[in-house]
């Protein structure tokens, strides 16, 4: 026990080092707090410049909602929980391998430092966004999970911060799945993910963005705000009741799975989800909303 209460304090004090390294340190490219106010400065530009949608205001309904969720999803809740949890599980899993005297390295297939660098960034990026894909198809499958993942949902007017308005649950799935698969192919060096990311947290921004651009023949490979606004759609066709469009980065893994869904161009459809109107409308009360479930 001793040992996962050390792991806990030191991913507390370990990342509050990081979070203020990050704040004073400028000079490195791969600066996750102001790496994301420059691509939101960046696509909130684009937004005021070419907004698909001309009559909704630029600073549009929930837009400081949602730009507060964007910092402390993206930052103060690591702080919080999430590194200190992500830590434990982790060492939880390596001991249980470990009762079957096995170690992380007993499960890789290959790594990918032993290939060139370009192959296996993309190797990291395929495998992970269909692991997100999949995750999000279970966020709108499971009850219990579509509760956590309404929070998203309940935007109402799509603007590029709606990005990153989730419940803190969602990470603690995505990143429990996601962890053994990126765990088979391990090797993965700090920077080159974070090139990865920066790319994802670009194309989800633009996904979210009031933006009517859908990349030419890139929009059956790339997730688009034309495509991306029908997954928003408040009242879901028949044949797709529990959601379309579940693209995270890649649009491809919809066409190849028939869960693609564009009937007509979506710039004015209603937003959100059946019985969105009883949602609660503040932070707290989003947070809260499935644990008040009793589905959940």
């Amino acid at each position: 026990m001793d040992k996962y209460i050390d792991i806990i304090q030191r991913s507390y004090s370990g990342y509050w080092r990081y979070l203020k390294h990050e704040l004073i340190t400028v000079n490195h490219w791969d600066n996750y707090f102001y790496g994301l106010i420059i691509i939101s400065l960046i696509v909130w530009g684009l937004e005021i410049a070419f907004p698909w949608r001309k009559n909704q205001a630029i600073f549009r309904k929930d837009f400081w909602l949602d730009t507060f969720y964007m910092f402390f999803n993206f930052f103060l809740l690591n702080l919080i929980v999430l590194i200190a949890l992500s830590n434990t599980a982790a060492q939880l899993f390596n001991d249980f391998l470990g009762v079957f005297g096995l170690t992380l390295q007993n499960l890789q297939l290959f790594d990918v430092d032993d290939l060139p660098k370009a192959l296996g960034l993309f190797i990291f990026f395929i495998v992970s966004d269909f692991v997100q894909w999949n995750t999000h198809r279970l966020l709108h499958h499971i009850p219990i999970l579509w509760n956590f993942h309404k929070v998203h949902h309940s935007v109402k007017e799509m603007g590029f911060a709606a990005h990153l308005r989730y419940h803190w649950m969602e990470p603690v799935v995505y990143k429990s799945l996601l962890y053994i698969p990126l765990a088979i192919i391990g090797g993965f060096d700090a920077q080159d993910v974070a090139f990865v990311h920066f790319f994802a947290i670009t194309i989800g921004h633009l996904n979210h963005a009031n933006l009517g651009w859908s990349y030419g023949p890139f929009k059956y490979i790339l997730n688009n705000p034309k495509m991306h606004i029908w997954h928003h759609v408040k009242h879901l066709p028949k044949e797709h009741q529990s959601g379309i469009n579940y693209g995270i980065t890649l649009s491809i893994w919809d066409y190849l799975f028939k869960t693609n869904y564009i009937p007509h161009n979506g710039k004015d459809i209603e937003l959100g989800f059946e019985g969105d109107e009883h949602f609660p409308k503040h932070f707290m009360g989003q947070e809260l909303y499935p644990l008040n479930r009793k589905d959940a």
